[in-house]
Order: C-alpha cells, then structure tokens, then sequence
C-alpha cells in the first residue's frame, strides 16, 4: 500500500471494523478513545492527541460528520469538511483509527469501541463525559488533558474575522 492508501485505511464511515478491535484485543492493545470536531487542525489539537494516545497502544478517534457539527456549533461550522478533517487526523503517526459518527455525542461508538481509556478536554469534570458509565463498568479509565493556552479553533476563526 502506498502512503494515500495507508492513510485512507484509517479512516471508516460507518461502524464497520469490528475485525480490527478484535485483533486488537487478542493481542491486548490498550485502546484509547477520544473525539472531537477537530475543524483547522491547531498546535493544541496535536499537543492534546498526541498526549491522549500515550495513555495506550491503539488510538481511535471519534470524529463529528459536517452535519454533526452543524448541528453542535451552528450553520458556518465545519470550515474544512468531514474528509479533509479525518484526512488530516489519519495522517498522524499516533492515530490508527479515525471513525466520522453523525450523532451529536459519540456514546454508541464508545459502546462499540470499549476503550481502554477515554481522553477528553480538562474543560469536563470526569463523571460528566459520555461513556464515562461504559469505562466504568469495565474498570477502565477516564482521563481528562488540559489544552494548550490560547489555541483553539474559534480563537483562529475570530482572528481571521477581525483582520
């Protein structure tokens, strides 16, 4: 496979690669979960990600469809669109799965899944995650990752407005 090819495995649209979680469960990877819209892909994004999948073997990232986001952050959002934002997720060295869910919360795909660890923004108090219920009945880990001063991708779509 060349490298295009490599990064278009990584990325499903449905929730189709049970196969690919049961291999990694023989052979016990531990999988982390995390999810976003991850719209303009910023030095925050990359601190955050890159320090969710340090908390296991295989990482998975949940990604919102364009519709999704819509819904969660109004009619002018997303900026880039559903598959150049996954495009740009499966080419990091430390991501393994990127899976477009079209709810307005991953918790099927949580349900599905059955991480390990579940990684999300210090901005939510563990208890109030979605899927913190699913970690916890199978005694796995919810870990929240303070994010990086001043980064975000409202921040950067405000700047851009003002100039």
């Amino acid at each position: 496979m060349n490298t295009i090819e490599i990064l278009k495995s990584k990325i499903h649209n449905d929730f189709n690669f049970e196969t690919i979680l049961k291999e990694w469960n023989r052979v016990g990877e531990k999988i982390v979960f995390t999810n976003g819209c991850f719209d303009i892909i910023h030095r925050g994004h990359v601190d955050y990600l890159a320090k969710a999948a340090s908390f296991g073997d295989k990482m998975i990232i949940g990604l919102n469809t364009d519709a999704s986001v819509n819904r969660l952050k109004g009619s002018s959002r997303p900026i880039q669109d559903e598959y150049s934002r996954a495009m740009v997720l499966a080419a990091f060295s430390f991501v393994d799965l990127v899976v477009l869910f079209d709810e307005d919360t991953p918790y099927e795909l949580i349900k599905l899944v059955q991480p390990d660890v579940l990684v999300k923004g210090s901005d939510y108090k563990a208890e109030d995650i979605v899927g913190y219920d699913i970690l916890k009945a199978k005694n796995g880990k919810v870990v929240t990752i303070d994010f990086v001063e001043g980064y975000s991708t409202s921040k950067i779509i405000d700047k851009i407005k003002n100039e």
